[in-house]
């Protein structure tokens, strides 16, 4: 740990650098394709993509929009049916070739984008990296409700969570009724076949008519939004015969709420730094 400047901006940070330099002359790049709506991708990831000769994106969830720009004659292949084994592979061919990688992940990769361990495999194997952010699939949601996740005095948290179902298992203490009794909006991932589950544990702390949206497909044309809730969404869910590729979104905070207070931050009579005199 230590000290590092990032060459794109002035921020000093005291944590380790997110690429490691131990010379090899190619980089792997985890990109942050966002949720769908190519038009959503960073300027940044957008030229890293067009630079790069290999590109190992996650088809089912990566449209090929995303990587059309590749470079003529870039390796660019779909992770779907491939294992960690058959990526790295794929990344330790293209070190010995000294090419660059863009592995494209969907919304931000930061975000259950199964980095952690491919990132070991790099450290392992002295390949540096770097990390490209990306747009969210909540915040994706969130523009398309036209609404703020976070209301003075109703929710000012968002707890991004998910269901195990046949996934990963949660760590003890990680359940939907704990995180349900701060009274936080929930962006629950991977739920969508858990609907009633998610209504046994959520019911007792938000009530039956708290305001549920399931966001189907985020910023895809096919995108599909539900609002409803915890009472009747399951029902709502069903009739439309939604099954996977959805983010379910709980709490208050969803409702067309009109009477709450204003934010402090542009209050006359609330004065901050950047504002220091109070105008009454």
């Amino acid at each position: 740990m230590g000290i590092w400047r990032d060459d794109s901006a002035t921020l000093i940070c005291d944590i380790a650098p997110p690429a490691i330099p131990w010379g090899h002359k190619m980089k792997v790049y985890f990109i942050g394709a966002g949720p769908g709506d190519p038009e959503l991708l960073t300027l940044k990831a957008q030229r890293i993509i067009a630079a790069c000769p290999v590109c190992l994106y996650a088809g089912s969830l990566v449209p090929a929009e995303v990587v059309a720009g590749a470079p003529d004659g870039a390796r660019v292949l779909d992770t779907a049916p491939m294992t960690l084994e058959d990526t790295h592979a794929e990344i330790l061919a293209a070190r010995d070739r000294g090419e660059d990688v863009a592995r494209v992940h969907s919304g931000d990769p930061s975000l259950y984008g199964a980095i952690a361990e491919q990132i070991r495999l790099l450290k392992r194997d002295k390949i540096q990296y770097q990390i490209i952010p990306g747009v969210p699939a909540y915040a994706a949601a969130a523009a398309a409700l036209g609404q703020e996740l976070t209301i003075p005095e109703i929710a000012q948290s968002i707890v991004l969570t998910r269901m195990s179902m046949k996934s990963t298992s949660m760590p003890p203490g990680e359940t939907l009724e704990n995180f349900a009794r701060t009274g936080a909006t929930l962006a629950i991932h991977l739920g969508i076949r858990a609907l009633r589950e998610i209504e046994r544990q959520l019911i007792p702390h938000y009530g039956p008519d708290c305001p549920v949206v399931v966001a189907y497909r985020a910023s895809w044309p096919d995108q599909l939004y539900l609002r409803g809730t915890l009472s009747d969404i399951r029902e709502k869910v069903r009739a439309e015969k939604i099954t996977r590729t959805a983010l379910i979104l709980v709490g208050p905070a969803l409702a067309n709420i009109q009477d709450f207070k204003d934010s402090a931050l542009y209050d006359p009579a609330v004065p901050h730094v950047l504002r220091p005199k109070v105008k009454i």
